[in-house]
């Protein structure tokens, strides 16, 4: 738990999974949180480095929709990235049960836009221009309805409390932008993916061998 919230993102999502069980575990999860640890052992120097892309914070979001096959609640992912290294990230099942892909997709984006704000304030008290931050994510219906405030049928269900994200970016104070899946750094930390993609994911959060 300590690694995957506070050294490996990587770890967050089999992590994360893992942690449901724990009142009532059984021999699948046993053999699954096995399979973390031999992962953590052949990659024991890996770590986070920063300074290995363009300077400036990227963002991504993204969300599992009903991947919780006991609840069917959908996974909320972000990670944000400063200087080519991660120094935000969450993997986390959402509070309701989102009824569209397109719900699910903008409850991960208010998550992401809450941390956003917060890393923007953190990030001038330190005196750090990082200018307005531009969250990724690769739901086209979840970005266009963050940036036309339009109730529609597939929308106006959707909790207020999601709706501030719409005013946040109204405001300009984050932008969201369309990126493709495959470009999709969030992606693992809310679902396995296969091993390449985990790879880019990886490499993309500024997680490398530091030996």
């Amino acid at each position: 738990m300590y690694l995957s919230v506070c050294t490996r993102p990587d770890l967050s999502q089999a992590v994360g999974a893992l942690a449901r069980y724990m009142a009532n575990p059984t021999a699948v999860h046993w053999q699954a949180a096995k399979g973390v640890l031999r992962y953590l052992s052949g990659t024991a120097n890996y770590g986070i480095s920063f300074g290995s892309a363009s300077p400036g914070l990227a963002a991504y979001c993204d969300a599992d929709y009903a991947g919780d096959i006991d609840t069917r609640r959908s996974t909320t992912a972000y990670v944000f990235i400063l200087n080519g290294g991660a120094v935000s990230w969450s993997s986390r099942l959402q509070q309701t049960v989102a009824a569209s892909t397109t719900e699910a997709e903008y409850m991960a984006a208010a998550a992401a836009i809450k941390e956003s704000l917060w890393i923007s304030k953190l990030l001038s008290d330190l005196h750090i221009d990082s200018g307005i931050a531009t969250i990724q994510a690769d739901s086209q219906s979840a970005v266009k309805l963050l940036k036309h405030p339009v109730f529609s049928m597939r929308s106006k269900h959707i909790d207020v409390i999601y709706h501030f994200a719409r005013e946040r970016v109204a405001r300009k104070e984050v932008t969201f932008a369309y990126t493709k899946t495959d470009h999709m750094v969030a992606d693992a930390l809310t679902k396995p993916v296969p091993v390449t993609k985990f790879q880019f994911c990886r490499a993309a959060m500024g997680v490398t061998s530091c030996s």
